[in-house]
């Protein structure tokens, strides 16, 4: 492995990790937020339709494309919603972990990916990992022990919800065979109508809308660099670096955005990002 490939694998873990930070400084809410953003992959994705990069003979890469990228909306619709509740440095270790569980059990259990011994071993360590890194990201503020938080749990609500966007996205290429670059024009448009359909009964306004373009742009850039580096540095490799994104996100919400912790929960930060970003690499290296 070359040391700029290495480099160029890094990069979807800080682009996708700046989305929701981008999100969150350039304002307008959830709803617009998700209808910039899904437009913004849109204009990338027609720009691989004029570059030639889009399959229109075949139906099945189409709905697909479609189908998946629609759930992709619908996830990181519902996630942008708890980000306003709860704030980017809880939601996105939440989000991170929920997304890891909720795809890693589907692949094992609907398409028999763990085959042997050592990988339902190795995945329930994971696991445990993952939701013991959950917990630690979620630890409240000292003198927030003793009190309900309803925003909190209406958040976590939330990311279920978006969490069954996330893994849908995700595991319906590997159903159906499709592979994520011959899908990408077409889940661009599917991100665009389910970004559409979230917000269309709320109010939304076009400057605010067309500053979202800007991580929506983003994210698809961080996509392009992910399907660049996985044939350099193996899919293992390049799946295991994409989680970083959580270190991004999480940190950036606290040094860049000002969310206050106090020690406890940093040293709780810290200790969960550790944990997942471990549980990451096992889950990547079991594919």
């Amino acid at each position: 492995m070359q040391f700029i490939d290495f480099l160029i694998a890094l990069l979807p873990a800080l682009f996708w990790g700046s989305v929701v930070l981008i999100n969150v400084f350039v304002g307008g809410g959830p709803y617009n937020q998700i209808r910039g953003t899904t437009l913004g992959t849109l204009i990338v994705g027609i720009i691989l339709l004029l570059c030639g990069k889009a399959e229109f003979d075949n139906m099945t890469v189409i709905i697909v494309g479609l189908i998946s990228g629609a759930l992709w909306a619908f996830g990181q619709g519902n996630q942008l919603r708890s980000v306003q509740l709860i704030g980017v440095s809880k939601t996105m270790p939440i989000s991170t972990g929920m997304q890891l569980v909720g795809t890693t059990l589907f692949s094992a259990i609907f398409l028999g990916e763990w085959s042997t011994g050592t990988q339902v071993t190795m995945g329930l360590i994971a696991m445990v990992l993952l939701v013991t890194g959950i917990a630690l990201t979620s630890l409240k503020a000292k003198n927030e022990r003793k009190s309900n938080d309803p925003e909190f749990k209406k958040a976590m609500m939330i990311l279920i919800i978006s969490t069954i966007g996330y893994v849908g996205y995700v595991v319906i290429g590997d159903i159906f065979g499709v592979s994520g670059t011959d899908a990408l024009f077409f889940q661009s448009i599917g991100m665009a109508i389910g970004g559409f359909l979230l917000s269309m009964k709320h109010e939304t306004n076009i400057k605010s809308t067309a500053l979202n373009l800007i991580p929506g742009i983003v994210w698809a850039v961080g996509n392009l660099f992910m399907f660049y580096s996985q044939p350099k540095v193996g899919v293992a490799t390049s799946f295991s670096l994409s989680q970083l994104l959580v270190i991004v996100s999480t940190l950036g919400g606290i040094f860049l955005l000002g969310e206050k912790k106090d020690k406890r929960q940093m040293i709780g930060i810290w200790s969960g990002i550790v944990l997942i970003i471990i549980a990451a690499v096992i889950l990547g290296n079991l594919k």
